[in-house]
């Protein structure tokens, strides 16, 4: 396992990031994952043994169930906290209160006194901000954060699915005003998404942001179980029950049938080769793997080991490209007019 730092804070988290989504299993998150406590035990502890130091959460998944089954397997395993990183999330609906959702100061502070009960923790190494709150201010957003992370529950604030001028704004205010700032990104990234490229992955180059890609197998659709031939993968798959992230299916398809060439060149899986896409790729820091049992998981640690060839780089660009966005095409159009070394003569 290798480790790289979290942007510019020296903090080193490991380059897979174990995602917990598929703990609890309440409401429509039983789609998802029903891993109860020992389930959660056997998979975090072969997670342990592998090298991953880099644990991700959200207070919203199960309604505190995964963040609760987390924190005892903690205890039970005895994982020292000074070993390990702990993310998790802050603004999804937690109740029928009208305030116990989005990213007012007031439910901010509520959350993460919960959080830290339910991971029995004394603090969050990070906060990410789970999605926009259009209700409350940017402003007042990045004061609650700066607070909550002076109060010493939180080390570090992050940002999930955020447009990437509200996350410029948002650092715009909070070096004006002398404030914590956003030191990581987690963002949806795999193959048969790559819209993140565009301005995003940009965005936390540029700034020094550590950024952790959600979703890298597409909700399971780029894990080989998917094809033309195959459009239900059976067996209580997530994909079957639970059709997201959104994807263009067509396009997946063919995305599919070239990792599997390259995963028979590799004597791989197919979500070997996907995961190992999304870790090769410019800017990432750590990719947020899922997995329902330990044959799973053993699967999608192995994928750190996998070194895809230039070639296989190139094939898989060429068929998951999608036509870029204007203004990133006039970027480029006028970037070629600009360099004296592109020019003939």
């Amino acid at each position: 396992m290798q480790y790289d730092t979290l942007g510019d804070t020296g903090l080193l988290v490991s380059e897979l990031c174990f995602g917990t989504m598929t703990f609890g299993g309440e409401g429509y998150w039983e789609a998802i994952g029903r891993q109860q406590q020992d389930e959660a035990d056997a998979l975090l502890e072969q997670s342990f043994e592998a090298g991953v130091n880099f644990i991700d959460t959200a207070n919203v998944y199960s309604f505190g169930q995964s963040e609760q089954i987390l924190g005892n397997s903690l205890q039970t395993l005895d994982v020292d906290p000074d070993d390990i990183v702990v993310a998790t999330k802050v603004r999804g609906e937690m109740g029928d209160g009208p305030n116990e959702q989005g990213l007012s100061r007031y439910h901010i502070f509520n959350s993460v006194e919960k959080s830290l009960d339910r991971l029995q923790l004394d603090t969050i190494d990070l906060l990410y901000v789970h999605g926009v709150d259009s209700v409350t201010s940017i402003r007042e957003v990045m004061r609650g954060l700066n607070d909550v992370v002076d109060s010493g529950m939180v080390r570090y604030i992050g940002v999930c699915n955020w447009p990437a001028w509200q996350v410029m704004k948002a650092q715009g205010i909070a070096r004006r005003e002398g404030w914590h700032e956003f030191k990581a990104m987690q963002y949806y990234y795999s193959l048969s998404s790559r819209d993140v490229e565009d301005a995003l992955i940009p965005l936390a180059q540029s700034e020094g942001l550590g950024f952790m890609p959600w979703s890298p197998l597409a909700g399971g659709f780029l894990s080989g179980k998917y094809t033309r031939e195959n459009e239900q993968a059976g067996g209580g798959a997530r994909r079957d029950e639970f059709d997201f992230p959104p994807v263009d299916k067509e396009q997946a398809y063919d995305i599919v049938e070239v990792m599997q060439t390259i995963a028979d060149d590799h004597d791989a899986t197919v979500a070997e080769v996907a995961l190992a896409w999304v870790r090769h790729q410019s800017g990432v820091t750590s990719t947020i793997i899922g997995a329902k049992n330990t044959e799973q998981l053993a699967s999608n640690l192995r994928s750190a080991e996998l070194e895809l060839t230039d070639d296989d780089l190139t094939r898989l660009d060429e068929v998951s490209a999608t036509p870029d966005r204007y203004p990133f095409w006039m970027v480029d159009f006028q970037d070629s007019e600009r360099f004296p070394s592109d020019r003939e003569g």
